[in-house]
């Protein structure tokens, strides 16, 4: 069974890093592409990042770019997203995603379809960011 369990969310204020974990369960973070998606109260869930560890190809939305960074570690069989300088509008809850069908395709394009091609879901981990 897949499973994906997302940890290290919390509160911190503005400026400071917050480290989240997205750890795979029955199969290889590197054969699928990975997402990390964020949802505010009220608004609509947000592709943020991607990454297909195969070829280290990815894609950082505007609003994360320069700050955020995904990083791996394969024996933990676990990824992680490394946020930094963080700002109230980063308050979320954040969820990481994978894609098994065409991983190679994990760019804007591919983030944006959602829930359409990204089938399978942690159950999210909350980022609060107070100024």
């Amino acid at each position: 069974q897949v499973q994906l369990v997302e940890s290290g969310g919390g509160s911190v204020q503005a400026g400071g890093s917050l480290r989240l974990s997205c750890q795979v369960f029955g199969y290889s973070y590197s054969d699928y592409c990975m997402g990390w998606f964020r949802q505010a109260p009220g608004k609509e869930r947000e592709g943020i990042a991607t990454f297909f560890a195969q070829d280290g190809s990815g894609y950082y939305a505007d609003s994360v770019k320069g700050r955020f960074t995904i990083s791996q570690d394969n024996a933990k069989n676990t990824l992680y997203l490394q946020m930094n300088s963080l700002k109230p509008e980063d308050t979320a809850m954040y969820y990481c995603a994978a894609k098994s069908t065409q991983p190679w395709l994990c760019g804007r394009e591919t983030i944006e379809q959602k829930a359409v091609v990204f089938r399978t879901w942690g159950q999210g981990t909350q980022v609060t960011v107070s100024s």
